[in-house]
């Protein structure tokens, strides 16, 4: 009898261990009886009946990555590029994940490559190739509406790489040198036309301060005769006056004067050798006759 109830209590045992189940964290589990679905387990212990409940599929509930490999792509313009893409997404639903779908990745790759082939068909190679976010956007808005009913959120699609033919990159290679060659040009014709202009205008300036430079000049030499005009009009009213007042004899020494001072240069000059003097110079005896008359004049009315 005690052989039956040890018996009994290992039948116990070996029931109560065969239904509990861990499930682990990031996972959720599908519980079948009798292959039907009928919960889904969260992480941590969970109790099932045994011989009657099963664990059906282990759905991974992380984000995930699924590469989508290369394919050829022909265009709008019919250019053939070769594209390469990743797939983020997440499970939501670990029911309709698991049922609703045969293999969710295998769904989740032709579904994004056939889309992919739709996006980038419907546009130019130069589109491709520069609206690549748009294409981002356009892939993941089509693919997220595709797997809903798997209870699959797709958070992202990503265009890794769109390699276009060698014939192609090397007229895109071309293209860029010469644009850049161009812009070169461009930026070298606008400094050299900077440049002119600021000679240019420095001339100018130049041209404008030696302009004023001569004017005052002009005006400085101006007003110098003008002053030298006033002086020799002033010492001609002096003259004059003296002339007026003392006579002959005041304009009989000045003349005597200047006769002295050209007479003199006549005798300093290095090429003179002989001197003739015109047949006037004997009156310079007299003029000099008549400033020793003004002189002696002069000082008797001193010594009065």
């Amino acid at each position: 009898m005690e052989y039956f109830f040890g018996f009994l209590v290992l039948i116990v045992i070996i029931f109560v261990m065969m239904g509990v189940t861990v499930v682990q964290q990031g996972f959720v589990y599908t519980i079948e009886r009798f292959g039907r679905f009928t919960h889904a387990a969260q992480p941590g212990l969970t109790i099932i009946i045994p011989f009657f409940d099963r664990v059906g599929r282990k759905v991974n509930m992380m984000e995930q990555v699924l590469d989508i490999p290369g394919q050829e792509i022909i265009t709008k313009d019919n250019a053939m590029v070769g594209v390469d893409a990743v797939v983020f997404f997440q499970v939501l639903d670990a029911a309709k994940a698991a049922y609703e779908v045969s293999d969710l990745y295998v769904a989740i790759m032709q579904i994004t490559t056939t889309n992919l082939r739709t996006v980038m068909g419907s546009m130019d190679l130069d589109e491709t190739l520069s609206k690549r976010d748009d294409i981002n956007g356009r892939l993941l808005s089509v693919v997220d509406h595709a797997t809903s009913p798997w209870g699959v959120k797709i958070t992202r699609v990503e265009v890794k790489d769109i390699r276009p033919p060698a014939d192609i990159s090397n007229a895109m290679a071309r293209q860029m040198k010469a644009e850049r060659e161009k812009r070169a040009q461009i930026l070298e014709a606008e400094g050299l036309r900077a440049a002119e202009i600021l000679r240019a205008e420095g001339e100018k300036q130049s041209q404008i301060l030696q302009a004023e430079g001569r004017k005052e000049a002009a005006f400085r030499d101006a007003e110098a005769r003008e002053r030298e005009a006033e002086a020799e009009a002033k010492a001609t009213v002096m003259v004059s006056e003296s002339i007026a007042s003392s006579g002959t004899q005041a304009l009989n020494y000045f003349i005597a004067q200047k006769y002295t001072e050209a007479v003199s240069q006549f005798a300093t000059s290095p090429n003179a050798k002989t001197i003739l003097f015109p047949v006037e110079a004997t009156q310079l005896i007299g003029t000099l006759g008549g400033i020793g008359e003004l002189a002696k004049e002069a000082l008797a009315t001193k010594d009065k």
